[in-house]
C-alpha cells in the first residue's frame, strides 16, 4: 500500500474532491497541539484531525422533560433525550451552565436576540436596530483564526433559515443578532449557508465562482455526477490503496452519489411546486427533516474530506415561530414556548424538543458509523448542542440545556451527566473545547476557568 498525502484530491474538469481519512494517509497526519502533547510517535499514525461543531436550537426547552435526575455514568435518559439512546455513551449532558451576558443588564426586553447573539460569543450585544451593531468574536471563529489555514475553508456555517442582517427583529435589537451565532469580529456576523445545492457546489467546486459555474453547466449538459468528472483520477488512486481503504472510498463515493440524487429530487420538487396564494415563506421550501438531514450529511462529507474542522449549525433563528404541523402542532414554536402552564402547549414543546434531538442524534450516529483512523469520526470530534435560553416560558439564561457529544480525539470522557455549580459560565466549556483543539486562551467571554471534569 503506497503512502499518500492527507491533501490528496481527485481532480477533473474543474472539479476537486477531497478524500476521507484513509489508512494510507496515517503516517503523514498533522496533529493539532493538544493531540501532539499527549500522543506518542507510534500512536500518531492512527490519529485523525479533531473537529469542533456547535448546534443551536431556538426558544429554550421544557426543562422538566430535559434534565436527567441522576448524575454520573448511570444517568437516565429523559423523554426529550431518549433519541440519544444509541449514542448515550458518546454524549454528556451538562447542567448548571449559564450565559450571563444574555441577561438584560438594564437593556429591557429582547431575550431572544441576546440568546442567539451571546450563545457562542459570551458577549452582551449593544442594543440597536441600526447598522451600529457590536458584539464580539465567537468561539468557532477564535478556533478558525488559529487553525483555519490547515483546511480549505477555515469554518463552515450552516442553517435552515436565511440570514437577516438589517431591521428590528426583537424589541429594538437588530436582526443580525437574532439570525447569527457565528461572529468574525464584534461588528461582523458570518452568514449561514441554507441551500443544500449551493453548499454542495461550494464543497465540490473548483475554488472560484466562474469555474464552479462552468462545472455545473457541463454536469447539466451531460447529466453527470461530480464523481464522473474525476473517475480517471479515482481509478488511478484505487490501485494504490489497500482493501480497507478501497472499501472506505466505495462507501464515501456512494454517499456523494446518494446526496446528489436527494438534492436533484429536492430541486425538481421545488420547480414543479405550484406557486401558493401567499408570500413565499422564508428559507428553503419543503420538508424540514429532509432539509436538516441533507445539511447534516453534507457536513459529514465536509469533515471527512477535511475541507473544514470547525462548523456551526443554526436550526432556526431565536424567536422563530416555525410551525411543526407534521407533529400535529397547530401553533408556532415561539407561541408554544410561552405556555404559561397550559398543558397542550407544554406537550407541543415536548414534541418539538424531542424532534430536535432526533435530528441531532441522526448526525451523531452518522459520525459514529463512519470509521476513521483508530476509531470513528465521532471519536475525533466534539459537538455541542444547546440554546441560549433555558425555559422558553421564563426566558432565563441559567440552567441551560447543553449536550456535548464525542471524545474530542480522546481528551473527553463522555457517557455522563455532570452538574456544575449554579451560574458556572457556559464560556468555561468553550475555553475547554478550545484547549482540546490546541488553541490556548487564558479567557474567553466571561469565563473564569476550565471544566476539568470533562476529562478523566
Amino acid at each position: 500500500m503506497s503512502r499518500i498525502s492527507r491533501r490528496t484530491m481527485l481532480r477533473g474538469l474543474g472539479v476537486a474532491v477531497g478524500l476521507p481519512f484513509l489508512d494510507a494517509m496515517a503516517p503523514g497526519t498533522v496533529l493539532n497541539a493538544a493531540q501532539a502533547a499527549g500522543t506518542t510517535a507510534g500512536e500518531a499514525a492512527a490519529v485523525a484531525p479533531t473537529r469542533m461543531g456547535f448546534f443551536f436550537i431556538p426558544n429554550g426547552v421544557n426543562i422538566p422533560y430535559w434534565t436527567p435526575t441522576k448524575e454520573g455514568f448511570d444517568f437516565d435518559l429523559t423523554p426529550t433525550l431518549e433519541p440519544l439512546k444509541q449514542v448515550k455513551n458518546d454524549c454528556m449532558v451538562l447542567s448548571g451552565l449559564t450565559l450571563d451576558n444574555a441577561r438584560a443588564k438594564g437593556d429591557g426586553p429582547g431575550d431572544h436576540a441576546r440568546s442567539a447573539a451571546a450563545f457562542l460569543t459570551g458577549a452582551h450585544p449593544y442594543k440597536t436596530s441600526g447598522a451600529n451593531i457590536k458584539l464580539g468574536i465567537s468561539v468557532d471563529q477564535v478556533a478558525a483564526n488559529m487553525l483555519g489555514s490547515q483546511t480549505r475553508l477555515p469554518s463552515l456555517e450552516l442553517g435552515l433559515d436565511k440570514t437577516q442582517t438589517a431591521g428590528n427583529c426583537d424589541s429594538g435589537y437588530s436582526c443580525a443578532y437574532v439570525s447569527n451565532i457565528s461572529w468574525r469580529s464584534d461588528t461582523t456576523p458570518v452568514p449561514k449557508e441554507v441551500d443544500p445545492a449551493s453548499l454542495f457546489d461550494r464543497l465540490f467546486g473548483a475554488g472560484n465562482d466562474k469555474a464552479a459555474a462552468e462545472t455545473r453547466a457541463k454536469r447539466a449538459m451531460y447529466r453527470k455526477s461530480i464523481l464522473d468528472f474525476v473517475a480517471d483520477d479515482a481509478k488511478r488512486l484505487d490501485r494504490q490503496l489497500g482493501k480497507v481503504d478501497q472499501q472506505k472510498m466505495d462507501e464515501f463515493e456512494t454517499s456523494i452519489r446518494e446526496i446528489e440524487k436527494r438534492i436533484s429530487m429536492m430541486q425538481k420538487q421545488e420547480r414543479e411546486q405550484k406557486p401558493p396564494d401567499m408570500a413565499r415563506p422564508e428559507g428553503i421550501p419543503g420538508d424540514m427533516t429532509d432539509h436538516m438531514r441533507l445539511m447534516c450529511d453534507l457536513l459529514v462529507l465536509a469533515w471527512q474530506m477535511d475541507i473544514t474542522r470547525i462548523s456551526t449549525v443554526m436550526v432556526a433563528r431565536d424567536g422563530s415561530d416555525r410551525h411543526y404541523r407534521w407533529l400535529n402542532i397547530t401553533e408556532g414554536h415561539h407561541t408554544c414556548s410561552h405556555h404559561g402552564g397550559n398543558a397542550q402547549k407544554i406537550e407541543a414543546i415536548r414534541k418539538i424538543d424531542r424532534y430536535h434531538m432526533e435530528q441531532f442524534a441522526y448526525f451523531i450516529q452518522k459520525l459514529k458509523s463512519t470509521r476513521e483512523g483508530n476509531g470513528t469520526m465521532l471519536d475525533h470530534s466534539m459537538i455541542m448542542l444547546g440554546s441560549g435560553i433555558s425555559d422558553g416560558d421564563r426566558h432565563n439564561h441559567d440552567e441551560l440545556p447543553i449536550v456535548l457529544a464525542g471524545k474530542g480525539g480522546g481528551f473527553i470522557k463522555p457517557g455522563r451527566h455532570i452538574r456544575f455549580p449554579r451560574n458556572t459560565p457556559l464560556c468555561n466549556l468553550y475555553l475547554s473545547m478550545l484547549e482540546t483543539m490546541g488553541v490556548k486562551q487564558e479567557r474567553f467571554g466571561d469565563s473564569n476557568g476550565r471544566l476539568s471534569t470533562l476529562m478523566l
